[in-house]
């Protein structure tokens, strides 16, 4: 598109739109390059001068978009304005209801890089770290705000800390790049271990499944529900959670894209068009209702390098989730704009998907450019890019206008009936609002909807509902599971294994022959996942079901890590019961038993808080540290040091841990050329604050930003090389560097 060539004379055009409307700011974006499937419209319904580098949206109980914004994210390639405090969370709204927003109204401002958001709970929960805040809500404006975790996430690069804030059916909040999940329960903030999941972007499936992924594997997934196979502990499961739901990452961009490793082999094709991705983020499972059915649950994923949207159809099999590319050779939506970067997706009110389009040149955080890039960046002129932003909604042609509800004002009766709606979005904030407004009152009804086989999704937001309300009981949840289908049999049996006890065993060995009679793989792998609970409690009637289920599934692994994950405690007798029927459970079972014994937990129980990643670690050190004189692009600087982009010295890792460690002095030569300065550099050995792991974090960062071969030293290495000294006991010379080289 022209603008992005000419960015001074496109902010002249859009002024005099702007102007030519004398009550409402409507800028007016062309979509030239951009490309949706038939069938689908696109339309701007919000851009600059609204919006500023836009990461994240939610809607709130009225419709509104919220929007968290980052304008201090790469503004430069040295990602000068990380730290300002000049982001923000704004509500836009289209006053003149014609579909373009036309006003914007900050809710809060002087934020350092706000990353996620999500209206729960009748107010806004958000991260900015390191804190994860919930603020309630008066007339537009944030009161009573509260920290909800002081670790949520380190300050720094964005695309390694946690993000995504998404309420799931279970009634948890759940996060991409984290290991913690998050609820309410009578205003008193809980937060737990769940397992570790992708990096930027996380969704959800109408059975309660989340999805998720990272730069090069465009879908992963859990097979299960969330926390079904870690409640043991000691045993930390492979084959069911974290999974690549495909293999094929295929991305199919319409033009040459600018991407960080293009350098590599196999990355562009001999037309410098991206071949895999590298940079995927943002999946979302459709739910909206709106779109042909063949499009329900389909899984869209954001593709910002390659400027498209990838589409993945699912097939579901009761025990794994399988995903297959829509197409081969072409994508859902793709654009020749270089400036179109996808970060979120989400499901709307109206069943729309709207895009989070960031807009930016550069989305890769700068302890991650590469030299390539960077020189691409600066021909291209994409670092230029940085004043815009936009939400793209994506709606099937024939679609036809929802009316705008405020769930504010709908009575009990009126959610109840919600959760039949067709919008998954609706039904997702219906039983919030049931659950956060405690709608007692709603008991029965939600009971009788649980019973309702007509309407199998709204079957289970009820259930969830009831759950919030706490008003399941053993008896109740029996007899969902006795009656319902095999999805809603599985969520009553989580529910119900809290409520197992020695009173009610005869019901429960009644229950149990009854599931097993269903013959159904769904359901004997959520029996098999609390069949551990039931052995604890009366092992003579229940060992024998869990060798059953062990020997009927011998050879999926996933029913080994389901009946593991409910055994918690005497693994080795349970073992030697199933030592002929399934080796790999037994083995399983052994190494928790002695994980036990050394009260080694599954790392989801010992971690606190994600640590900053090693190249941003680096990045920050370098600057603080060596760019002074080395320069911030590693140019070097005339008169004090040489450069290091490109330099042999930093290619050879050991060499250049010598370097650092010990420091350098005399002439020394890079590509070919003389640096004669009569300057020594300094070594750092002899700064006690700075550790092993700074040495390698600084080495992590110069060989990924000056060299094409990002390299690392482990911290072993580094402390040999801290006693490797040089002859003088002061700094090396570079014949001494040379020399050790040949060793």
């Amino acid at each position: 598109m022209k603008y992005l060539k000419f960015p001074i004379l496109f902010s002249t055009l859009l002024i005099l739109l702007s102007n030519c409307n004398t009550s409402y700011e409507e800028p007016r974006i062309s979509l030239e390059g951009y490309e949706v499937e038939s069938g689908f419209e696109l339309a701007v319904i919000a851009s600059e001068p609204h919006l500023k580098a836009p990461v994240a949206i939610d809607f709130d109980d009225q419709g509104r978009i919220w929007v968290a914004q980052m304008p201090g994210y790469m503004n430069d390639m040295q990602g000068s304005d990380e730290t300002k405090p000049n982001g923000s969370i704004d509500i836009l709204e289209d006053l003149d209801k014609d579909g373009v927003v036309d006003h914007v109204k900050t809710f809060l401002d002087s934020l350092v890089m706000p990353r996620a958001l999500a209206h729960v709970y009748g107010g806004l929960l958000y991260s900015e770290p390191p804190f994860l805040y919930f603020t309630e809500i008066k007339d537009d404006k944030p009161v009573n705000r509260v920290v909800v975790d002081s670790i949520y996430a380190v300050e720094g690069n964005p695309e390694h800390q946690p993000n995504g804030l998404m309420m799931n059916t279970d009634n948890w909040i759940y996060n991409a790049k984290s290991n913690f999940r998050y609820r309410r329960v009578n205003g008193v903030w809980k937060k737990e271990a769940t397992t570790f999941r992708g990096q930027w972007g996380i969704s959800h499936d109408n059975f309660g499944r989340l999805y998720f992924n990272d730069n090069s594997r465009q879908l992963l997934g859990d097979h299960v529900l969330p926390n079904v196979l870690v409640r043991n502990k000691y045993f930390t499961p492979q084959q069911g959670v974290n999974r690549m739901l495909t293999t094929d990452q295929r991305v199919y961009p319409v033009h040459a894209t600018t991407v960080n490793r293009g350098y590599a082999k196999g990355v562009l094709n001999q037309d410098s068009i991206l071949v895999k991705a590298t940079a995927a983020c943002a999946p979302l499972v459709y739910r909206g209702g709106a779109f042909p059915q063949k499009y329900d649950e389909n899984v869209f994923v954001c593709i910002p390098e390659g400027n498209l949207i990838k589409r993945n159809l699912l097939t579901f099999t009761g025990d794994s989730t399988i995903a297959k590319q829509a197409y081969e050779g072409k994508e859902f939506l793709t654009s020749t704009d270089e400036g179109f970067r996808p970060v979120n997706l989400n499901n709307g009110p109206d069943g729309s998907m709207y895009i989070t389009d960031m807009h930016r040149g550069m989305i890769g955080h700068h302890a991650y450019l590469s030299p390539y890039l960077k020189k691409k960046v600066e021909v291209n002129k994409l670092d230029t890019l940085v004043n815009f932003g936009r939400i793209l909604q994506v709606r099937n042609v024939n679609q036809g206008h929802e009316p705008v509800r405020d769930f504010k004002k709908l009575g009990s009766t009126q959610l109840v009936a919600l959760l039949k709606d067709k919008n998954g979005w609706v039904r997702d904030r219906a039983q919030q609002s049931l659950v956060y407004q405690q709608q007692k009152e709603s008991v029965d009804e939600l009971k009788n909807l649980v019973g309702d086989a007509q309407n199998p999704l709204a079957q289970l937001h009820a259930l969830y509902a009831l759950e919030g309300l706490g008003a399941l009981s053993y008896d109740f949840l029996s007899e969902v599971a006795r009656g319902g289908t095999a999805n809603l049999t599985a969520h009553a049996l989580i529910l119900i294994e809290p409520f197992f006890n020695k009173a009610d065993i005869d019901k429960s060995e009644a229950l149990v022959t009854e599931l097993l009679a269903k013959n159904d793989v769904t359901v004997d792998l959520y029996l098999s996942s609390v069949i551990g609970s039931l052995v604890s409690l009366d092992k003579e009637r229940f060992m024998p079901v869990m060798v059953e289920l062990s020997s009927k599934y011998a050879e999926k692994p996933i029913f080994a890590e389901a009946l593991a994950s409910g055994v918690q405690g005497d693994e080795g007798a349970v073992s030697d019961a199933l030592k002929s029927k399934n080796e790999r459970l037994s083995k399983a079972l052994v190494l928790s038993e002695e994980k036990r014994k050394e009260d080694k937990v599954n790392p989801i129980f010992a971690r606190k808080s994600l640590i900053e990643d090693t190249r941003t670690s680096g990045a920050k050190m370098f600057y603080e540290i060596c760019a002074s004189c080395h320069g911030v692009n590693g140019q070097g600087i005339e008169g004090l040091a040489p450069p290091l982009m490109g330099s042999e010295h930093v290619a050879d890792t050991e060499r250049l841990g010598l370097i650092i460690l010990h420091g350098l002095e005399g002439p020394i030569t890079v590509k070919g050329e003389r640096y004669d300065l009569n300057l020594a550099m300094p070594g750092l050995i002899r700064n006690e604050d700075i550790s092993n792991k700074d040495i390698a974090d600084i080495i992590s960062y110069v060989t990924n930003a000056f060299s094409d071969e990002p390299k690392r030293l482990s911290i072993d290495k580094i402390e040999e090389l801290r006693n490797t000294k040089p002859e003088s006991g002061a700094e090396y010379t570079e014949q001494e560097l040379l020399d050790f080289s040949k060793k």
